[in-house]
């Protein structure tokens, strides 16, 4: 059976001046309220959180790009050639903040390309909020993975969730890297 995920641990991941740098992205952004599925419809059923996109960072996407490489040398051995959207999330308490169980790739659709590594990045201290734990269907997560940097790489057709935070916010990065439509 083929490695569900890689994970790297906090201090393996980013550096406290990549946090500075991620902070500073920050402050400079937006944030607007997710949506789910293709038609990109609000359902905070389904899901509750913050967005914005940081796709304007060449550095953070060969960083992210260089973890993807490695993860996907290591385990799965995918046909994936290029990353796609960096979206940045919140997950807030007063809003229940959660992600019901999903898979990111999109199955069904007119594009060349799939998604076929997702790629997550804790943000937040495990310290600034309670709740939100990140489950990966038939997957057990080391205790640490909520360390702040901890970066964890899995196939993006395992169902996934957010579960809900109940106090504080959770921060993360999510990309998804891309290849050829799955055969």
């Amino acid at each position: 059976m083929r490695q569900q995920f890689q994970l790297w641990r906090g201090e393996y991941g980013f550096s406290k001046q990549d946090f500075e740098y991620f902070e500073q992205l920050v402050e400079s952004i937006q944030t607007d309220t997710a949506t789910v599925g293709k038609d990109e419809v609000a359902d905070t059923k389904a899901r509750s959180s913050k967005i914005s996109w940081l796709n304007n960072s060449p550095w953070l996407r060969e960083r992210l790009w260089s973890f993807a490489e490695e993860a996907n040398r290591r385990a799965f051995a995918f046909d994936v050639t290029r990353s796609c959207d960096i979206q940045y999330t919140e997950y807030l308490a007063e809003d229940k903040g959660h992600y019901d169980w999903h898979i990111d790739t999109l199955f069904g659709h007119d594009k060349t390309f799939d998604r076929k590594l997702s790629l997550t990045v804790q943000l937040s201290d495990p310290s600034d909020y309670e709740g939100g734990e990140f489950d990966l269907e038939f997957s057990d997560l080391p205790d640490w993975y909520k360390e702040k940097g901890t970066i964890l790489v899995f196939p993006s057709y395992l169902k996934h969730r957010v579960a809900p935070v109940t106090k504080g916010k959770r921060k993360s990065l999510v990309v998804w890297f891309e290849g050829p439509r799955w055969r």
